[in-house]
């Protein structure tokens, strides 16, 4: 099964670390991809731009709204992402909590629905 991992944490501790911190958590997050090529469990994977870079998009009554920024205001942001493939929700935990990013945020595990048609 297919399962969309996403990396919540908050910007301004990102921002406050050193870049020899930062190229260090680099490191681990490749070490940590690497890994799951390895064993065949890595599907996508990506670090997000900021929040500051957002946009979102709402259409109501058929009218299109754009706006700067996320679309709610909380205290971690989406930072990135792994799509990875678990034989249950067990796996996918085990690999969430492998994620150098949920020593200081937030990983929400989500089971993908497969529509038949789609393209993958």
């Amino acid at each position: 099964m297919k399962y969309m991992l996403l990396i919540h944490d908050e910007e301004q501790v990102w921002a406050k670390m050193s870049e020899a911190e930062r190229q260090r958590i680099y490191g681990e997050y490749g070490q940590f991809g690497q890994q799951l090529k390895d064993g065949g469990q890595y599907l996508a994977g990506a670090q997000l731009q900021p929040t500051s870079t957002a946009t979102s998009v709402r259409v109501r009554d058929g009218k299109r709204l754009v706006t700067d920024g996320p679309f709610a205001e909380t205290r971690e942001q989406l930072g990135g992402y792994f799509l990875v493939e678990a034989k249950d929700l067990d796996a996918a935990i085990g690999i969430a909590g492998r994620i150098p990013g949920a020593r200081w945020g937030t990983v929400e595990i989500r089971p993908m629905i497969e529509l038949p048609g789609l393209p993958d």
